[in-house]
Parts: structure tokens; sequence; C-alpha cells
């Protein structure tokens, strides 16, 4: 979901306008923006403590160096980017699916014919990525967007130089997320492109099962899962297991690459259909709007059909009123608490009244005036 704008926000990156947030971590902001010609894109900008720092700015010069070589058949398009401004921003193609959290906790695991394709589609990504000489370093499922040909890997704001210096945490951010990092990642060793491919196994896993293979919990406790435990893999289903637990052994070198990843799939990658998804994942990808920004609210208008009075104390909305045959009813349906409607009082014929003086209604005639007093609630009828 896209909010709107705040006040603290650029209203222009470089030469796009921006519409609303998509998000934040801990390197930066995500913006919806509209080029010049129209076309919606997602800009992402770095903290300012970051780009206050010159050898961040080299890095991530060297980083959108790289991505302009990256294709955008498994991932976002590269647009433009400004390492030179005040604010270094990146822009890439705007996607319209869900992402693979938002999917799975929508609609439940995906079965194992969508995995393997997802599976597939993460090593084709990868594939292109390492070709260049990047690692991702976040390959986690709310980086993977689920379009209608196949899956996208986003968001490359932690991705670096396959020989480029490794740190763990830099002005007091953790480079990754804790439940989605592979063991070199959290020792804060050199990190390869077999760190990818145990991202992968954790994408999988959450992927097929639903929860992450080495739970949730506190992120020291995640990591130290993550070096010295082994994953849960029996939600896993017993087709991919082997897969996921090739991807996730602890050893880099052990670990099989996106090529070979790719020869272990086989054929049973392929999609028989045009569809990928089930049925149920397939409607949210069609269902997502691309349009978004500030949400707004149409005004509801009172005219005929609706009841022009609400019941003291009470917060729901007008209640619908039906047709009316006789000129003079009331439009409003009885009260669902219980509570007694105004009506007028009207003498009754054999001169009864109650014991506090009150004389008997015998005839049942609703009351649209505001001043009118209440009857007992024993004796309240609806219109």
């Amino acid at each position: 979901m896209v909010d709107a704008v705040e006040a603290q926000d650029p209203q222009r990156i470089g030469s796009f306008a921006v519409l609303g947030r998509l998000g934040a971590g801990g390197m930066g902001r995500v913006f919806l923006a509209r080029s010049p010609g129209g076309r919606l894109v997602a800009v992402k900008t770095v903290h300012a403590e970051l780009a206050a720092d010159p050898h961040f700015r080299r890095r991530f010069a060297a980083e959108i160096a790289a991505m302009r070589r990256i294709g955008g058949f498994w991932t976002a398009a590269f647009v433009d980017a400004d390492a030179e401004a005040e604010t270094p921003w990146l822009a890439t193609e705007y996607l319209t699916g869900p992402s693979l959290t938002q999917a799975v906790t929508a609609h439940g695991p995906l079965p194992e014919s969508s995995a393997r394709l997802l599976a597939a589609g993460l090593a084709e990504s990868l594939t292109a990525i390492h070709a260049v000489g990047l690692v991702h370093r976040d390959l986690k499922p709310s980086n993977v967007l689920l379009t209608a040909d196949g899956p996208r890997v986003i968001d490359f704001g932690i991705a670096r130089q396959v020989h480029g210096t490794s740190e763990l945490t830099r002005t007091g951010h953790l480079v990754g997320s804790p439940g989605f990092l592979s063991p070199e990642q959290a020792r804060g060793d050199e990190v390869g492109p077999a760190s990818d491919v145990f991202a992968v196994g954790l994408v999988l896993t959450y992927a097929t099962a639903g929860v992450p293979a080495f739970g949730t919990g506190d992120p020291a406790q995640l990591l130290f899962r993550v070096v010295y435990e082994e994953p849960r893999l029996d939600a896993v289903p017993a087709g991919l297991r082997p897969l996921v637990a090739a991807c996730l052994r602890k050893n880099p070198a052990e670990r099989p690459t996106p090529e070979r990843l790719l020869e272990l799939l086989g054929e049973s990658a392929r999609p028989a259909a045009d569809d990928w998804l089930p049925a149920a994942h397939s409607a949210l990808v069609r269902n997502r709007p691309g349009e978004t920004g500030r949400r707004r609210r149409g005004r509801r208008r009172r005219g005929r059909g609706v009841c022009r009075r609400r019941t003291r104390g009470s917060r729901r909305r007008p209640w619908p009123a039906r047709r009316l045959r006789r000129p003079g009813r009331c439009r409003r349906r009885p009260d669902p608490r219980g509570r007694p409607l105004p009506y007028r009082r009207r003498p009754d014929p054999r001169g009864r009244r109650f014991p506090d003086g009150r004389r008997f209604r015998t005839r049942r005639r609703p009351c649209r005036s505001r001043r009118s007093r209440r009857i007992p609630a024993c004796r309240a009828v609806g219109c």
C-alpha cells in the first residue's frame, strides 16, 4: 500500500514527481513517483548520515554502474540514478504485483508447482545479478514481487560488488534482515554469490511452509540459529526438500550455484499454463491497483432512502430506509440495541394511565419530532 506524502518528504526527486511513500528501511526510503512521460517508477533515496559518507557515495556510484548492465527480465528494470546529488537516489521500474510476504499472508503458502517456478525465477535473476559482479545480500520474501509473468527481485539498496569490502553493521544498522541472512553475513565474513543462494533456500521455505526456516524472535536469537542450528524443513514439500536443504548448507562452498539450481529443477520448472500461481494468489495479482497515492473518500450524500438521524450514542452508519407505502410513516428501523424510539403520545379511549400518570398509547404511530418523549422499551415497536 502507498502512503501519503509527509511534510518532510521531497516533492520532486530529479525529474520525477513524488506521488507517495512505498516504504522505508535501514538504508533509506522508497517513493512512488511519476516520470515526465507519465510512467510510474520506484525511487529510493539514502539516509542523510549515509549520504555524508564519501566512501558510501563511491560504493553507491559503483553499484549504479553495475545495475545499468542488469536486464529487467527477472528484476525491476533500471531507469535513472544520481550518486552526486545532495541525497543520492536510484529509480527503477515500478511493479504492481504484491510481494511474496503479502501473498502468503493473505492466501497461505504456495503449492509445490508454483514454488518450483518461483525457484527457477529466483535462480535466473541471481544469474543476471552475479554476472555483472553484484551480490544482492538482502533477498527475502518482501523483496520478491509476484507478477503475472513470474517473480521479480527488487531492492538493491545494500547490494555490493563481489570483491568489495564486507561490513556487517554501519552507523548502527544491520546490513540485511536477521531472519534471512546467511551464516557468513551473520559472522561478518566475506560475502559472495553463495550468500544469495542461501537466501533462496530461506525464501522457498517461507513460500511453501508459511513460516521462516529459523523461526521468529529477537534478532540476536535469529543470528545464533542461522550460524549454529539447522533449519526447520518439516513443512516443505518432499519434492523440494532436497533442493532447499542443499541451498541452506552452512558451508558456502557446498551450496549449488544458480545455474546448478536450474539444472536440478529441470523440466518441472517450466509452466504448463499461462497462470503460474493458484487462483487465489492470481486474483491478488490482478486486483492489485497500479495507481495509488493519497486516499480520497467520497462524500456520502443524504438523499432518499437514507435515514437522516442517528440513534443517540451510536457510531454506526445511518440505517438504510425502506420504501414507504403511506406518507407520514417513520423512515427509521428499530434500534438493534433494543432501545426505544420516540413516539407521539396519544390518549387512550378508555382513559387508562400508568402509575406515574402517563397515559397508555394505543395507536402505534411513529413521530418525527425530536422533542417527543420516549415510552417504555417494553411497548416500543418498530415502524
